[in-house]
């Protein structure tokens, strides 16, 4: 990456960075009946691919109210993942492997490594380990509690990394069955992101 690149990527940036990617040592696992993380992790691996709609709110401490957008998700496995918002602005974000590219309106795309943003990383595996129901890549960065049934469940996630922690306090993903409905990232300094996402069924 080069130098211009890295001072684009200001702290704010890499919070708009975070926020985008709310579609991953040891683990504590929270039990709820025969309901088990592996059994959740096999249901979200059936899923190769898939597309969604999402409403998305920024609870930022500063604004009275939340900032609202809009858009469509994709993804595909293992490593490809899309997040197109439509409103209030063009924005897209893609996933490719270890390459994340963030395209503002009609600006020229800005692209990064995650391996030179561990705090991106850490988020980005977060979503896309549990899209893949990767449960060894989830491990790797954050402690685990499963909690619910089958049809209503909740993954928390709390980064293991202290780099991480200073950023990301905590993620939680809700969902039913092999389908995430919401996916709450808190942050360190307060301000909060939540995305609703609803399947997109083929006709």
């Amino acid at each position: 990456m080069t130098s211009s690149a890295k001072t684009l990527l200001s702290p704010a940036l890499r919070g708009t960075l975070l926020a985008a990617l709310l579609g991953l040592a040891c683990c504590s696992l929270g039990w709820a009946g025969d309901w088990t993380l592996p059994e959740l992790m096999q249901l979200l691996a059936q899923q190769k691919s898939g597309k969604a709609t999402f409403q998305e709110k920024k609870y930022i401490g500063i604004l009275d109210k939340p900032l609202e957008s809009s858009g469509e998700l994709s993804f595909e496995a293992p490593n490809r993942l899309e997040k197109r918002t439509l409103k209030p602005k063009p924005e897209l974000i893609t996933l490719d492997g270890d390459q994340l590219s963030l395209t503002l309106g009609d600006k020229r795309p800005l692209n990064v490594r995650l391996q030179d943003h561990p705090e991106v990383a850490s988020v980005v595996e977060s979503i896309r380990g549990t899209l893949c129901g990767d449960q060894t890549a989830l491990e790797k960065n954050y402690r685990i509690e499963l909690g619910g049934v089958a049809a209503k469940w909740q993954l928390t996630l709390t980064p293991l990394q202290k780099s991480v922690a200073k950023v990301l306090r905590q993620i939680r993903i809700a969902g039913a069955d092999a389908n995430i409905r919401l996916i709450t990232f808190e942050q360190a300094d307060g301000d909060r992101y939540e995305m609703s996402i609803a399947k997109v069924v083929a006709p």
